[in-house]
């Protein structure tokens, strides 16, 4: 068959089960799009292409699938990299495509030339530099079994012009991809089982520390069977939130430095962590010569480079983990830790007094408040997508993430502006479902421009804008650490109301807790995306709070003039 550049990236891109991506077109690549239109995948034009990236990211996480984001050459190209870096930091597989010049210009400085391998070499798990027509199936098929298998991850496919316009006899390749120099071993190695399950057995105060690779790995099921068999409690990471059941009796909560305090005490005084699909991020362990020093470790990770790389540990498996789990579990002995769960809910009574939600409602709007409300209306079964900063930790607080792929969030690299644009790649992947954004007033609008996006696919996701005038985190540490000096902080916000209309949108404000209710339900009944503007108390903190620095146990508490009784 004679096929162009531009219809092998279609036919290879519809192959590998792609109906959507994300992009913005350019003069490097008007051969593609024009060719796009012969074929059935849909193309949803952002506004920005760091946008592009983020939608492709949010597809990603909610569908288990790969997403794809495309973009021109060098600004639209370099546009990228924030959401490439996003993806990198947090596993999540995505292929980005971008036009470059053509490949006689290449390395003269050419209009619109940029070194995009060069760039983003850090930042990918792979990537490629297709200068011809016959390279370009072969690349994207790699770039997606890359991006999927072992720890996933972004691959950047940077096609030349040249590539996309010349014509060439092409029969499609079935075969399966194969790479000698990179086959990842999803087999773990069994001489460390004996001495994994030893430890297990023997422990009176273990922990499982789960975090992401439980959702990766499709291991939710089997770490359910292993608790129940241990009875083990379980603390989750951010990223982790939903691969355990948030009802669950031995569910502990988020830890780190705005975990809960029960949770980082009990990590400090376990003698056993599990460590399950976690990386061991400075944001969990605090001050790392006092990271629970009374416990012996055991990491299980897919990913090899993670094992030892921040905390030394006893045992280290490098392996799927639901096979290693499903392995171990028979070997365990049941268990049922009574003094010990005892002892951790005793911790879980004396924290949970200074929980905001039971603060009286005096008229004051707190974004825990909005937060826990939207977790009861909605009943839990949203997809709950945040940008970063205060909101963030208060949702991964106040919602309880009861399902794997439900909580979407930029963890790693803590992205501001992520939200907006992966809400709306997290609805394309599951169109089906009540998806909310929850995001700061900051935050938003560095990405707000995609509201025209979502405007224009018809599609709808519903915005609440926790507003505080700040810039939330920040501002925090402005007020414990530099004595209320608020530099940089204070923030004049659009009316986001306005806006909203402004697109064609719905747009909503809240300012007590006694409408919470009416507007989030005017919300869910509104056809599109609504903006819903909660003007929350400016000055709020989020609790607890590690410092930098500190041990994980030495937390900032909410202060209370009065302690209340919980009900």
């Amino acid at each position: 068959m004679k096929r162009s550049g531009a219809q092998i990236i279609w036919e290879t891109l519809q192959r590998e089960g792609v109906d959507v991506l994300f992009g913005y077109i350019g003069a490097a690549t008007l051969p593609a799009y024009d060719a796009l239109l012969d074929y059935p995948i849909r193309h949803v034009m952002v506004r920005h292409e760091q946008g592009a990236a983020h939608m492709a990211d949010g597809y990603a996480r909610a569908s288990g699938k790969v997403g794809v984001a495309m973009a021109t050459s060098g600004p639209g190209a370099t546009n990228l990299v924030t959401g490439i870096a996003t993806a990198m930091l947090d596993s999540s597989p995505i292929v980005c495509i971008t036009g470059q010049v053509l490949e006689h210009l290449l390395g003269t400085d050419a209009f619109q030339e940029v070194d995009m391998t060069g760039i983003t070499l850090p930042i990918t798990k792979h990537n490629y530099l297709v200068t011809s027509a016959s390279d370009l199936g072969p690349a994207l098929r790699e770039a997606f079994y890359i991006a999927r298998s072992g720890r996933p991850g972004p691959v950047l496919v940077d096609v030349s012009k040249s590539a996309i316009t010349e014509t060439i006899d092409w029969e499609p390749d079935t075969s399966p991809v194969n790479l000698p120099g990179y086959r990842p071993d999803l087999r773990a190695m069994p001489e460390e089982f004996r001495h994994a399950v030893d430890l297990i057995n023997e422990a009176e105060r273990p922990v499982i520390l789960a975090g992401q690779g439980v959702i990766f790995s499709g291991a939710s099921q089997t770490l359910l069977d292993f608790v129940k068999r241990t009875n083990i409690p379980v603390a989750m990471t951010l990223l982790g939130l939903g691969g355990f059941p948030a009802s669950h009796p031995l569910n502990l909560g988020m830890m780190g430095m705005h975990g809960e305090a029960w949770v980082n005490e009990a990590i400090q005084d376990a003698d056993l962590l599990l460590a399950f699909g976690m990386r061991f991020d400075d944001r969990v362990t605090g001050k790392l010569n006092t990271y629970a020093p009374k416990a012996r470790k055991i990491h299980i990770d897919i990913d090899p480079a993670e094992i030892n790389k921040i905390v030394k540990v006893d045992v280290g498996i490098v392996g799927d983990l639901r096979e290693t789990l499903a392995f171990l579990l028979p070997q365990i002995e049941p268990r049922k830790h009574e003094e010990w769960n005892k002892h951790i809910r005793n911790l879980r009574g004396d924290s949970a007094v200074r929980d905001i939600r039971y603060l009286p409602d005096d008229g004051h709007l707190y974004a825990a408040h909005v937060i826990n409300d939207l977790w009861h209306y909605t009943e839990g079964q949203a997809v709950i997508v945040t940008d970063v900063g205060q909101h963030q930790m208060w949702t991964a607080q106040y919602y309880r993430h009861e399902h794997p792929r439900h909580l979407i969030t930029s963890g790693g690299l803590g992205t501001m502006g992520f939200g907006l644009p992966a809400a709306i790649g997290a609805k394309f992947a599951r169109p089906n479902a009540e998806v909310w954004l929850i995001a700061g007033d900051g935050g938003f609008q560095m990405t707000a421009a995609e509201l025209a996006t979502a405007a224009q696919e018809g599609i709808k996701v519903n915005v609440a804008i926790i507003n505080n005038g700040y810039l939330g985190m920040v501002r925090q540490w402005q007020e414990f650490f530099y004595d209320h000096r608020y530099s940089a902080t204070p923030m004049r916000s659009p009316d986001f109301v306005k806006v909203a209309e402004a697109h064609g949108l719905t747009g909503l404000r809240c300012e007590t807790r006694s409408e919470v209710e009416t507007v989030v339900q005017q919300a869910r009944k509104t056809e599109g995306t609504v903006v819903i503007d909660f003007r929350v108390e400016k000055e709020d903190a989020v609790y607890p709070m590690v410092p930098a620095g500190a041990a994980l146990n030495e937390m900032i508490r909410r202060p209370l003039a009065v302690e209340l009784p919980i009900g």
